[in-house]
């Protein structure tokens, strides 16, 4: 009898994922225009979900859309952290240009003259709804979602409120639904009123009827798993129920941050099946991602930043590189997987161009259309530009440029060198060997952070020799 040795259950997904039928799709033409529903985690790292080597959480529903979609392997968020990545997603603009630039200064929120995708597919003729956490607005302020362009918006305007899970209220349009008690009694977790929110928004947007349904499009910016507040659950990680890891060995930070991505799961599983169910499968674009990396203190035995270096608030690509997967059945492939590089300021011009409308100018994003039919990008990034810090006194910078990965630790710090084919661990800087790339990286840096009155932080120089 053969014996077969024992090799890691990642390597055995990408090889078994690989050898499964690649199924091709057709372009759509431009007068389809999608519902679009774009639903992201928060702290969920790379590695947290089947589809991307997870070996101790079940993730199937999610790992089925990724079957039925296509999984991209070189998406990166907005930033490190949450209130810019949003910015960057919303604005098509990435961290070096966007209004809100870290999670605090508190008080930095969008303006009535910001663009935002809500605002472009509105005047396209969509419906537009959100729930989840937003970060860009409080209430009573321009930046709050209803102010920039969603009909409604449930969940969280501010960016701290999110951090419990039994809140006293979730802000609901231009109000608020009051939860009495809420924060003792722990009757209402937050993730399942968001939930019930985002399916009643896709049955109310169903226009069966009509001859010319409006589209909708959905933004779900779910809030699990993050950390919880102290105050709120000691292991940091809030859940009405550690099911199905009860009766694991695990300690209870571990069956808590598991379950949360369990009930992530399911209830992804129920947005797929109502959106299948009310026959709107073939005309609906869904994508699935986080907003960063996973949180540095999370539990170790997931292993969730996968093969790469680094968490949430670093610039390693365990802090920015992130899941995404996309399904539209007869347009976007089926079982596909691509390396193609994109951002989440492509959103934007993508969802755009899918709904036949011009994007706005001087954007940092270019839409990645050509990668999610599964074709080589004609026209890809020749860099992409993060940083992190503006008021936290270690301005963190970051540009991926083709195969190099140039990280700078704070102003007049060496910049450390990596080449992503051969080292995605980022362990090996190779900043001396290669000069020319330096510098080229150093100009990108110095070019890119654009300085903001919000922002006390002056533009770079390349470090001198």
């Amino acid at each position: 009898m053969k014996i077969i040795r024992p090799i890691s259950l990642l390597l055995l997904i990408v090889l078994e994922w690989n050898a499964l039928p690649q199924i091709e799709a057709a372009e759509p033409s431009r007068a389809e225009r999608p519902n679009i529903v774009f639903i992201m985690a928060d702290d969920l790292g790379y590695a947290d979900l089947g589809c991307y080597g997870q070996q101790l959480i079940q993730t199937p529903n999610i790992d089925k859309l990724a079957m039925e979609g296509i999984r991209f392997r070189q998406a990166y968020a907005g930033s490190t952290v949450c209130a810019p990545s949003r910015c960057c997603l919303m604005t098509g603009l990435h961290n070096g240009h966007g209004r809100v630039r870290d999670n605090l200064p508190h008080g930095v929120f969008l303006k009535p003259s910001d663009i935002t995708v809500a605002r472009v597919l509105k005047n396209a003729g969509y419906r537009t709804g959100g729930v989840g956490k937003w970060s860009l607005g409080n209430a009573g302020t321009d930046g709050r979602a209803t102010r920039q362009g969603f009909d409604t918006w449930f969940g969280y305007l501010n960016q701290d409120d999110a951090h419990f899970y039994y809140p006293p209220f979730l802000d609901d349009d231009e109000g608020r639904l009051v939860l009495p008690d809420n924060p003792r009694t722990k009757k209402q977790y937050s993730h399942d009123l968001l939930t019930e929110r985002a399916l009643k928004f896709i049955r109310d947007s169903h226009q069966p009827d009509s001859k010319s349904p409006a589209p909708f499009f959905l933004y779900a910016a779910y809030t699990v798993p993050h950390y919880a507040s102290p105050k709120e659950d000691e292991t940091e990680y809030s859940t009405p129920s550690d099911e199905p890891y009860r009766a694991k060995d695990w300690d209870q930070r571990s069956k808590n941050y598991a379950a949360m991505i369990a009930r992530l799961d399911k209830d992804v599983g129920r947005l797929v099946s109502v959106i299948d169910e009310l026959g709107l499968k073939e005309k609906t674009l869904i994508i699935f991602t986080s907003d960063n990396g996973t949180y540095g203190p999370a539990p170790e035995r997931f292993k969730s930043p996968g093969p790469f270096r680094g968490f949430k608030r670093d610039m390693y690509e365990g802090g920015i590189r992130v899941p995404l997967i996309a399904r539209w059945p007869g347009k976007v492939p089926a079982n596909r997987t691509s390396d193609e590089m994109i951002a989440f300021w492509d959103m934007l011009p993508t969802f755009a161009e899918l709904a036949n409308v011009t994007a706005p100018g001087n954007l940092d994003g270019r839409s990645f259309t050509d990668a999610l039919f599964g074709k080589p990008q004609q026209s890809p990034h020749s860099f992409l530009y993060w940083d992190y810090g503006h008021t936290r006194g270690m301005f963190l910078q970051a540009v991926r440029m083709g195969d190099w990965k140039g990280i700078r630790n704070g102003q007049g710090t060496k910049l450390e060198l990596y080449n992503l084919v051969t080292d995605i661990s980022e362990s090996n800087n190779v900043s001396d060997r290669h000069p020319e790339i330096v510098k080229k990286i150093e100009q990108i840096l110095a070019e890119q952070m654009v300085q903001s009155p919000d922002y006390p932080i002056a533009p770079p120089s390349p470090q001198k020799k």
